[in-house]
């Protein structure tokens, strides 16, 4: 197990950190899912039955005649396919279903017939960039296009996607058909896997930020009493109690083995230790690369892949370094229920979330607008709830400058913690939106700004190797000093992202009266835009409907009628 933070240090001090923690869940399989682990592991469950063989097929005996039933059998030499009528009873056949079959009377040789063949099993490969299942027979995958031997973990998101490795050593591709027949007796991979982990680093290694401009730093666990301050007793019992056991789940979707218990305790302890570094100044900023995720993680139950509350922890440990405000922005796909459970009654501690919520359709369901705190702390809990999918930079970097920015300044935080989901990355398979590595880096540089440039970016979600390698990699890069490659400031929102916007200005100006001025700006905006638009739209023309007139008509009284309908008659007005 390697716990490891990356930290950069600048005329003696260090100024950012790095963290890593990889391989901390060894794999099982539980239930046809497959567990969150660096180590392999290969479980298979034997029958309880002794005689049991590995075919688990069963062949029924022929059962004896009996001697009641006379059958004639005719001899070798003149053994032909029939039979000859039998006299039997009711009974005889119902107790002696098989004499109705010809036994050793077939003249037929069936000797290569098998009555029970195994059924031939598909052979498939899964991605190792985005888990889909694709055929053997497929080169590259069908869902994202990486190559079947990609060497992405090996150089990050700068290896090609669309060639094989040619430097894989023989041991390594001797691994790697080790891997794929693991992988063959389990189902679907787990997408929280330790390769997001190790896909990160080699891109780090790859672009010499990590060995050379970040240095490690080591990690502890947790303490009960710290956990404590963010979960119940039981939620914590029933995290450590999966020490025990070789593999469980919360919730459909979350799992845990023998080592999760001990791995979210470190990744909880070494975030609340960096949290600590940053508000004391021994460090600037930093990045937890941690695992399991933790913003889902709640009070009383750990969920969505989370055990423990790595954001909650490093709030309240800021806190207690000394850091009075505490603004907690997260960028992942999906709502951080679990952090504004957290502090939905809590003034010191300010949480903005973005992700998908597309009127409580996708998971978790939470994160209205309206969701905006409780007991004296409204306005402390923003949700800007993307109606649809698809969200990309220019609403993203949109709702940064009209809701976040704003919000965050007034608030004036000591310490600004990101829950950096990547999720929401161009290519994820769960978050299907469309925000790219220049993106995240923007968004980064903007909440630089706040508390001074005290920041901490805790790794969240993101399931596509190649997207959340790049992604961390450029948010690493801006918190090194480097500036996005590119402005995102002239594009504008879609009219999707723009009303959610709106909707959100209308909500929280009520608690921070400086969106006052961008609420009435934007509203403006959206009637020039609704002018512009339904001045671009052409009216349509109406149709005549045709008039047939029938054939029967030209002989009868309505003749003229008939050839004024069919055009053979024009008929002039007054005017003309």
């Amino acid at each position: 197990m390697v716990s490891e933070a990356l930290q950069k240090r600048v005329n003696g001090e260090a100024e950012v950190n790095l963290q890593k923690q990889g391989e901390q869940h060894p794999c099982h399989s539980l239930n046809g899912r497959c567990g969150k682990s660096g180590s392999e592991r290969k479980s298979v469950r034997s029958c309880p039955d002794d005689s049991c063989r590995e075919d688990n097929t069963g062949v029924a005996s022929y059962k004896d005649v009996p001697s009641s039933v006379d059958i004639d059998v005719q001899p070798d030499s003149l053994r032909k396919k029939t039979r000859k009528q039998r006299e039997i009873s009711f009974q005889d056949m119902c107790n002696n279903v098989d004499i109705f079959d010809d036994g050793d009377e077939d003249d037929e040789d069936d000797s290569d017939w098998e009555p029970l063949q195994k059924l031939r099993e598909i052979v498939k490969w899964f991605c190792t960039n985005c888990t889909m299942a694709n055929l053997d027979v497929a080169v590259h995958c069908d869902s994202c296009g990486e190559h079947k031997e990609s060497a992405i973990l090996k150089h990050g998101f700068f290896a090609p996607s669309f060639v094989q490795d040619s430097n894989l050593l023989k041991t390594e591709l001797e691994m790697k058909r080790t891997d794929k027949e693991k992988v063959e007796m389990k189902s679907h991979p787990h997408p929280e896997r330790p390769d997001r982990l190790r896909a990160i680093a080699a891109s780090l290694a790859t672009a010499g930020i990590f060995p050379g401009r970040c240095y490690p730093i080591p990690a502890r666990e947790i303490t009960k009493e710290e956990l404590e301050m963010v979960h119940s007793p039981e939620n914590i019992q029933a995290v450590e109690v999966t020490s025990n056991v070789i593999s469980c789940y919360f919730t459909p979707d979350t799992y845990a083995n023998k080592h999760s218990a001990q791995a979210a305790r470190l990744a909880a302890g070494l975030c609340a230790d960096l949290a600590s570094e940053i508000v004391s100044g021994r460090a600037k900023n930093g990045f937890a690369l941690v695992r399991p995720p933790g913003h889902h993680a709640g009070v009383k139950q750990a969920m969505g892949f989370c055990l423990h509350n790595n954001a909650a922890v490093s709030a309240l440990a800021a806190q207690a370094a000394g850091a009075k405000k505490v603004l907690i922005v997260d960028w992942d796909v999906h709502h951080g229920n679990g952090t504004q459970e957290i502090f939905e009654q809590n003034k010191s501690v300010l949480y903005i979330s973005l992700h998908r919520h597309e009127f409580g359709r996708f998971y978790p369901g939470t994160g209205a607008a309206d969701e905006v705190g409780t007991m004296g702390a409204e306005g402390y809990c923003v949700n800007v709830p993307w109606s649809q999918s698809g969200v990309g930079d220019n609403d993203y970097i949109f709702a940064f400058k009209q809701v976040v920015l704003p919000i965050a300044s007034a608030f004036a935080p000591d310490l600004t913690i990101i829950s950096a989901g990547f999720d929401a990355a161009r290519g994820d398979p769960l978050g299907m939106c469309d925000v790219t590595p220049t993106g995240y880096a923007q968004m980064t540089q903007l909440l630089n700004t706040v508390s001074g440039g005290k920041l901490l970016v805790i790794l969240e979600g993101g399931y596509n190797l190649r997207s959340i390698s790049s992604s961390a990699t450029a948010v690493i890069k801006v918190l090194l000093g480097e500036s996005p490659e590119c402005d995102l400031d002239d594009h504008l929102p879609s009219r999707a992202g723009m009303k959610t916007v709106l909707d959100v200005l209308a909500i929280q100006k009520n608690f921070w009266p400086v969106l006052e001025s961008s609420f009435s700006k934007l509203q403006s905006l959206l009637e020039i835009f609704a002018t512009e638009r339904r001045g671009k739209v052409k009216p349509c023309k109406q149709r005549r409907r045709a008039v047939v007139a029938p054939i029967c008509w030209q002989w009868g009284r309505k003749r003229l009628l008939y050839h004024l309908l069919k055009g053979q008659i024009r008929v002039r007005s007054k005017g003309c």
